[in-house]
């Protein structure tokens, strides 16, 4: 039989299961802040791509062969950039236009790109290529893409 004195909850199981339930929404809370925190990684993310992108391709229609060129009066201008060894070395110190302009809202952003001379591509030889890496940074992201330009005059496809 039942005592019918011990119906309901004391007053210490009441408090016990108040602690319980703040240590398990505060857990939650927690999961949910590194979620937010972590949501604007994927934006950096397509950023730092869409300008590596660009660049390459920048670079890549560029002809192969070495030919001389003014240098740039600004270290972020491109538009005297005429075949794909001129943009080794290429690490302005923001992202900007061809003509030198920066862009608006990347001014927290690095690229850096490097050009290097090879004579063999996928186990061709002979092959004439360049390596084009071009790395972009921004607060503490870092992306980097990597392209090959060969020189197609020579009979091998680009």
């Amino acid at each position: 039989m039942w005592n019918k004195r011990q119906a309901g909850v004391t007053l210490v199981e009441l408090i016990v299961a108040i602690v319980i339930i703040g240590i398990a929404v505060a857990g939650v809370l927690q999961i949910f802040n590194l979620g937010a925190v972590a949501s604007a990684d994927p934006i950096v993310t397509k950023q730092l791509r869409a300008v590596a992108e660009g660049l390459m391709d920048e670079i890549q229609r560029q002809p192969f062969a070495a030919t001389a060129h003014t240098p740039a009066a600004n270290a972020c201008t491109r538009n005297t950039f005429n075949d794909v060894r001129d943009y080794d070395g290429y690490k302005p110190g923001s992202i900007c236009l061809v003509n030198g302009e920066a862009v608006a809202g990347l001014e927290n952003m690095t690229v850096e790109v490097t050009v290097t001379a090879t004579d063999t591509l996928a186990n061709v030889p002979d092959t004439n290529a360049y390596l084009i890496t071009v790395t972009t940074a921004k607060a503490g992201n870092n992306f980097t893409l990597r392209g090959w330009r060969t020189n197609f005059a020579n009979g091998v496809p680009q």
